[in-house]
């Protein structure tokens, strides 16, 4: 497989190689692909998502029977 990388990633990988974090382009890679294989591990091992309703009904008030109705809001008279 042959990778291009743009002109600021290739410094990014030189530059860490200069610095001895790393001893190759190879090494950068696999620490990078580590790095994001724990990313999308970490994302995936969340709760998942809830919608608002569910949201809602696990709330700890859920239950306190609070009024959330509006009272229709009909106007007001205004002297033109």
């Amino acid at each position: 497989m042959t990778i291009i990388l743009k002109p600021e990633q290739e410094r990014i990988v030189r530059t860490e190689i200069q610095l001895g974090h790393f001893r190759s382009p190879e090494e950068v890679l696999d620490h990078a692909l580590a790095a994001l294989q724990e990313k999308e591990h970490k994302r995936n091992a969340r709760a998942p998502r809830k919608n608002l309703a569910q949201f809602l009904m696990e709330s700890p008030l859920a239950g306190a029977e609070l009024n959330l109705e509006r009272e229709k809001d009909y106007g007001r008279a205004i002297e033109l």
